[in-house]
């Protein structure tokens, strides 16, 4: 399996560069994973529903510019479907299990991701109701693609 993560903004604190690293590397003997930055766009204090707008549509179209063509794509939106982590793992079951063997996920910046984004997704997937920091959640993400191959093969990481 080839995992993409696409996703606004690069990370900056080394401890969080330290545990996607990690994840990626117990992820290695199951899945290929990529991540692949795009260039954020500086949101002003205050800015009007406008300015995020252009904002959200600047960092949508480089998205869309670097989007896998043959990738099943699941953009991380607040609005998507919530799945606990074994519905998690049998989704990422199934797509393989029907000839799926390139997932990207889409993570957008601090303002969310475009509407172009998002209609392009094949699904839209919602970690929680709360607000996470976007570089905070690659590795939120990346635990739980680890969990769920780990639920897959029915190995105790899991509890």
């Amino acid at each position: 399996m080839k995992i993409t993560i696409l996703c606004v903004g690069k990370i900056k604190k080394k401890f969080l560069t330290e545990a996607v690293n990690d994840y990626k590397t117990r992820l290695s003997s199951q899945a290929t994973v990529d991540i692949i930055e795009v260039a954020d766009e500086k949101t002003p204090d205050g800015a009007s529903a406008a300015t995020e707008e252009k904002i959200r549509e600047k960092e949508g179209k480089r998205l869309l510019e670097k989007m896998p063509k043959d990738a099943y794509k699941i953009a991380l939106a607040i609005d998507g479907k919530k799945l606990s982590s074994e519905h998690f793992s049998e989704k990422i079951d199934n797509l393989m299990i029907s000839g799926v063997s390139h997932i990207a996920f889409i993570i957008g910046g601090s303002i969310g991701l475009s509407p172009e984004v998002l209609q392009t997704a094949d699904m839209k997937l919602s970690f929680s109701d709360m607000t996470f920091p976007h570089q905070l959640m690659r590795v939120i993400l990346l635990e739980q693609v680890y969990r769920a191959y780990k639920i897959i093969k029915n190995e105790p990481y899991h509890k």
